[in-house]
Order: structure tokens, then C-alpha cells, then sequence
């Protein structure tokens, strides 16, 4: 039997029904879709660290359909310094330094083969670039479900930290997500068709 209180059941429920949707459109994207959404958010997220004057940028290693592309780590990596990161087994993240060298990780990821730097190095970042499903007009982000992105987020300050942005394909930004208490807002989405997209000074 659930613990779950009515609320958070229906929410929990929601986040699943909606996830089943995103996904099944992600998959139904073209290579050719696919890569061209990923030069847009490439070429975006390059003018948003430049505008940023970011020495220090926390992403992610995009695998399949996922928004930025094989070529954007690469890309990042010529104008600042890169952080990835390692999955823990506990779900929670720790940060490394990115290189060509990439290594297979758990849940099909692909993670550095650097020196970890701990869980806490997301906080010296200038800019965080997250993965997500979908962001609503609120900030709110629709993750994978495993929380792991939410619990590094909840490492920054509430001000006067990292500007936090997720990349998405063009039809990810929406009215409303279902959100739970330990969700945490992004600043700012990242979408091929509508560029950046700020919600909150941070």
C-alpha cells in the first residue's frame, strides 16, 4: 500500500503520464530534427556562457535524443572550464572535469574519467546547464524522476549562485508540470525555436 498522501499520489501520477508523452515525441524526432535543434542550442548556450563571462560551466553529457548534441561539450569546453556528473549509487551527484575521455557509467550514462571533485563543486560553477523533460512558466522542471538533479541544485544558493538553465526541444516549455515539495525552479530554459527564456534573476 502507498505512503504517498492523496496529493502527492496524483502528482506522482501526473509527472508519469507526462514524462510517457515527452518521451514518446522525443523519440519521434529525425536525426536530421535532432541536429538541428542541437546546432540552435549549441550556438545558444555558447552566447548565453560568453554573455555570462562564465569561467566555470556544470552540463551534462547529451545521450540520444537528449537536447545539445555530441559536439556541445566540446564546444563548451573551448570557452570555460567543464564540469560533469558522476552518478553515485545513491542517486546523488558529484562533479568531475570534463575531457575527451568519457567513460560508460551507470544507467547507460557517460560520465568523466577524471578525479572526482565531490558532491559540492556544482556550487562554483558561473553557469549550470540541466537536462530536463520539460520546464513550465514557473521554472519548474520535469526531470527523469530520479531526483539526482534536484538534490545538486539544492547544493546552490538561493541567490547570488549559478545561473541554472535547462535545454529543451522546442514544444518542452509548458503552462504547468506537476511539482512536488523537493523539486527545485531553473532560471532559464534553453529551446532551438525560442532561444533563451528567463523566469527569475537569480
Amino acid at each position: 500500500m502507498s505512503d504517498l498522501t492523496g496529493e502527492a499520489e496524483e502528482s506522482r501520477s501526473a509527472k508519469i503520464a507526462l514524462r510517457n508523452r515527452l518521451l514518446t515525441s522525443r523519440r519521434s524526432l529525425s536525426s536530421n530534427e535532432l541536429a538541428a535543434a542541437a546546432a540552435q542550442i549549441q550556438g545558444q548556450t555558447l552566447s548565453l556562457v560568453r554573455r555570462e563571462g562564465a569561467a566555470v560551466v556544470a552540463s551534462y553529457v547529451p545521450i540520444g535524443s537528449e537536447p545539445g548534441g555530441s559536439s556541445l561539450l566540446a564546444a563548451l569546453a573551448a570557452q570555460a572550464r567543464v564540469l560533469l556528473p558522476v552518478l553515485l549509487p545513491d542517486g546523488d551527484l558529484e562533479w568531475a572535469d570534463y575531457s575527451s575521455e568519457l567513460a560508460a557509467g551507470p544507467r547507460g550514462l557517460l560520465e568523466p574519467a577524471g578525479p572526482r571533485l565531490g558532491v559540492s563543486a556544482v556550487a562554483t560553477a558561473d553557469v549550470v546547464l540541466v537536462p530536463a523533460l520539460a520546464v513550465d512558466r514557473r521554472g519548474l522542471r520535469l526531470g527523469r524522476g530520479g531526483g539526482s538533479y534536484d538534490r545538486a541544485l539544492a547544493r546552490l544558493p538561493e541567490s547570488g549562485g549559478p545561473l541554472v538553465v535547462a535545454l529543451l526541444h522546442d514544444g518542452e516549455l509548458v503552462d504547468a508540470v506537476p511539482a512536488e515539495p523537493h523539486d527545485r525552479p531553473v532560471h532559464a530554459v534553453i529551446t532551438p525555436g525560442g532561444g533563451l527564456t528567463v523566469f527569475a534573476a537569480r
